[in-house]
């Protein structure tokens, strides 16, 4: 038996408990690097554990590759980062079948997407091929290359990023590649006294973190959070959101089925962080806008009305009941 089978033979099943103690674990070492970002940090543990892709819009300078180093840093992951250009090539990401002179065969090299986590630093730069080259990734955890199916490290997810200021140039997502991503967020500037801090202390980088997780033990933890419960009603109360998306006057493109399944995902990895085997209803709400403000889209005229995809699912969450008494146990 080899060391690794021995040590996992060893280990003692993942409870609930245990499973929100190396969610707590994790939180805890990627905000000693993301400082004053706990609902961001938070958020994006519970995407990796619900094996989502994260999707972080902001500013240039506010932590977005050194919260995906940070995250692979902690449990002992791959992490491998591409800056998205226009030049860029699908094959540049999947990797490519290199004629080899001596023996007359081909040998797949492996492209940057085979990792744990996968960096797509300014994802809208590339042209829509080269962003479309992630689509089958995203969603299969393979790569096709020459009719040849390759799957990816477990856990995987794609961490992209964008600015939502300089637009210059740029190729925007389709929908159909924003609805492979479970979550979109910022991480935004710090406050004053965090920014005090970071700027007095020594900054800690992402390489300088030691594993707190084994990857082993994270995708144990993954496989515990597909116990965790949603009662009829919670279910209910999320068919009802989800079905006034689809006829809203103000939105053009309603929340698809796959973001639905994702949100039920998303939200159970968060019941996990606060070690509890149900989900209530306060993490539906929590996470409705970061999952699913990009899966809609609203009208051109409410948009000329300054209307956003968030202003729309606030009035709908706002006008559907929420479930009460011991509806989420």
């Amino acid at each position: 038996m080899s060391t690794r089978q021995t040590r996992l033979s060893k280990r003692q099943p993942i409870g609930t408990a245990r499973a929100g103690e190396v969610f707590e674990r994790l939180r805890h070492n990627v905000e000693a690097v993301i400082l004053g970002k706990s609902i961001a940090v938070r958020n994006s543990i519970a995407c990796l554990l619900a094996e989502g892709h994260l999707l972080i819009e902001d500013n240039p300078g506010t932590g977005k590759t050194s919260l995906a180093r940070a995250l692979a840093a902690s449990f002992g992951g791959m992490v491998r980062r591409v800056q998205f250009t226009p030049d860029l090539l699908p094959s540049d990401i999947t990797g490519v079948n290199i004629y080899q002179p001596v023996t007359g065969e081909f040998r797949f090299r492996q492209g940057p997407v085979f990792t744990n986590i996968l960096v797509a630093d300014e994802i809208n730069r590339a042209s829509p091929k080269t962003q479309a080259a992630l689509l089958e990734v995203m969603e299969e955890r393979q790569v096709t290359v020459d009719g040849e199916s390759l799957l990816v490290p477990r856990p995987f997810m794609v961490v992209a990023t964008q600015n939502p200021l300089d637009l210059h140039g740029t190729y925007p997502l389709p929908e159909v590649q924003l609805d492979r991503f479970a979550m979109r967020i910022g991480i935004g500037y710090a406050d004053r006294a965090t920014e005090f801090d970071v700027l007095r202390r020594r900054q800690i980088e992402p390489s300088e973190l030691k594993p707190v997780v084994e990857a082993d033990e994270l995708v144990e933890v993954i496989e515990q959070i597909r116990l965790v419960t949603v009662a009829d009603p919670l279910i209910d109360y999320l068919t009802d959101i989800v079905a006034r998306t689809r006829s809203h006057p103000d939105l053009r493109l309603g929340v698809s089925s796959r973001g639905s399944l994702t949100l039920l995902a998303v939200a159970r990895a968060l019941a996990i962080g606060s070690a509890r085997t149900f989900v209530t209803p306060d993490d539906l709400k929590e996470l409705i806008v970061p999952v699913l403000s990009h899966r809609i889209a609203v009208t051109q005229e409410a948009e000329l009305d300054g209307i956003t995809e968030p202003d729309v699912l606030s009035e709908i969450v706002e006008a559907v009941a929420v479930p009460r008494g011991r509806a989420s146990e």
